[in-house]
């Protein structure tokens, strides 16, 4: 399908609603509502690609991987209206889509969950705690495997 005649139309509509020409205060309003949308075989294409990629059974398409898709034919951000299209293609041909995929899973329905030491964050902010964040008995700081007790050296490691 080509965007022929949908350019002409632009093109004419332009012409009747700016006979001298557009003025200069006026081309970022029209380009905000003339911005890029996908084609009906863009939709068709990035679905593809989409459905091509997932993983069987199959697993739900995420709106995090069409967006990248949509912004590899359009080179900029997707739009939510495109977004939607493609969800609704991928759905009426029986692909699941994840329209939220960065909510985090819901609590069990007592409201507790199992949590364990490594869910926590480290002191440093680097990430989750381990064993080794935890600090000495008498506060000195986060012990690292250097710190570890070892033997003492035997007579020959003493000597330089």
């Amino acid at each position: 399908m080509s965007d022929r005649p949908l350019v002409a139309r632009i093109i004419a509509w332009l012409r009747a609603g700016y006979p001298q020409g557009v003025p200069d205060h006026d081309y970022v309003p029209l380009l905000a509502i003339l911005r890029r949308q996908l084609s009906e075989d863009e939709v068709e294409h990035v679905s593809g690609e989409l459905i091509n990629e997932a993983a069987p059974p199959p697993e739900p398409i995420s709106k995090i991987d069409a967006g990248v898709k949509i912004s590899a034919v359009t080179q900029e951000l997707p739009h939510e209206a495109d977004l939607a299209r493609v969800q609704q293609y991928l759905e009426e041909h029986g692909f699941p889509f994840d329209d939220s995929p960065l909510n985090p899973p819901s609590p069990p329905p007592d409201g507790r969950g199992a949590r364990s030491a490594s869910d926590e964050p480290s002191p440093d902010g680097r990430g989750a705690r381990s064993a080794s964040d935890e600090p000495f008995p008498d506060g000195r700081g986060a012990r690292s495997a250097s710190d570890e007790p070892r033997d003492p050296p035997t007579p020959d490691e003493d000597q330089p």
